[in-house]
């Protein structure tokens, strides 16, 4: 990256004087989510032109939180989100930012705003949900003037298209990770690799440093010496936007699947969700099997398993929480790809209970079957 300048310093700390006497809210926080706090940080610093709250690792007591001020009959995501935005007020956020909304008819995060005031918060929600009902580019014109009123729009917009470029090199790398962890010679290489490249991220400030940070990482990840076979085990995830991807929320499935020597693909990512989302032309992929959108990620879950199930995979992991109803519809569905493809699914349910120990025992048994499976084809 290229060093700040001692006139870059000086407008820095000019502007931050400025942004603490004349604006309300300067402080952000996201939620914990998976490997994207690349992308938040510089959302909120590049395009916002506030401060990045970065959250510490998850704790227990951040999770018991949420769970203590939700409902217990309300998605394990719900909660943990819910936690997460109280510790982020706890040290310091004033802004909120929810990406989540659309999911529960777009109450998810008008529920929890409601139920953090009631905890005594004082705060600004940004709501994605809300840019759905009246429209993206009048909301994120009120959006930003509430929150920095001396924003630079077109410097925004212009920090927006970078943002989306940060969004899909970080899926990229994800995906080249789950496809080839699982066979490293030198363990530990990868892991290695995926942390430098996310603190190279973190430091990106324009389209510029993205690019760079992706070549120097994609080419650290693709000089790993690897032992994979010809046909390796491969298994692909599907399922609820939150759980299926989240470690925190699916205690670590891809490591552990990584760890089992499986090549790991998962269609479900920010890049498909949102920058390419186009739920027709999904459906029509999955015409055989969907006449309507069941909500959220759903007609996603169904294609994504149904081009599993084509392309040849060895099995599929179905993953979500515990009330979700849209996946919980998508299951049936799920059953006659299984049935049609002959590809068996692991269905994966989990809740603020579930036990890492149980996880792994089901995991074995299914990796062991479709082993035993694959062997018997040869």
């Amino acid at each position: 990256m290229r060093p700040p300048s001692l006139h870059a310093d000086r407008k820095a700390a000019k502007r931050a004087r400025h942004k603490a006497k004349h604006h309300k809210y300067t402080k952000a926080a996201f939620f914990r989510y998976c490997y994207y706090d690349p992308a938040f940080k510089f959302f909120c610093e590049q395009v916002l032109d506030v401060d990045y709250l970065p959250l510490p690792e998850a704790t227990r007591t951040a999770s018991e939180v949420g769970v203590q001020n939700s409902s217990d009959y309300v998605c394990t995501p719900f909660k943990h989100i819910l936690g997460d935005f109280a510790e982020a007020l706890d040290l310091g956020a004033d802004i909120l930012i929810q990406f989540g909304g659309p999911c529960r008819l777009g109450y998810y995060g008008e529920l929890q705003d409601s139920i953090l005031r009631d905890m005594g918060y004082d705060f600004i929600m940004l709501n994605f949900a809300h840019g759905i009902e009246k429209g993206y580019i009048g909301w994120a014109k009120e959006v930003l003037k509430t929150v920095n009123p001396d924003v630079d729009i077109p410097h925004g917009v212009v920090q927006m298209k970078a943002l989306a470029r940060m969004i899909a090199h970080l899926d990229s790398l994800r995906d080249f990770y789950l496809a080839n962890a699982g066979f490293e010679r030198e363990r530990g290489a990868f892991d290695a690799a995926w942390a430098r490249a996310m603190d190279a991220m973190r430091a990106c400030t324009d389209e510029r440093d993205i690019a760079q940070a992706y070549r120097d990482a994609m080419g650290e990840m693709r000089a790993i010496p690897l032992d994979k076979p010809a046909d390796p085990i491969r298994i692909g995830i599907v399922g609820e936007m939150f759980t299926a991807i989240d470690e925190r929320s699916n205690l670590g499935l891809d490591h552990k699947l990584v760890a089992m020597g499986v090549e790991v693909h998962r269609m479900l990512n920010f890049t498909n969700r949102y920058l390419r989302y186009n739920e027709p032309n999904l459906r029509v992929g999955a015409k055989d099997y969907l006449t309507y959108d069941m909500g959220p990620t759903s007609t996603l879950t169904v294609l994504a398993a149904k081009k599993y199930a084509e392309g040849g995979f060895d099995g599929i992991i179905h993953a979500k929480s515990a009330g979700c109803t849209p996946e919980i519809d998508c299951i049936p569905v799920l059953q006659k790809v299984s049935e049609d493809f002959a590809v068996p699914i692991l269905y994966l349910t989990y809740d603020s209970q579930t036990s890492d120990t149980g996880l792994d025992t089901r995991l074995e048994a299914f990796y062991d079957m479709l082993a035993m499976k694959k062997e018997k084809r040869k």
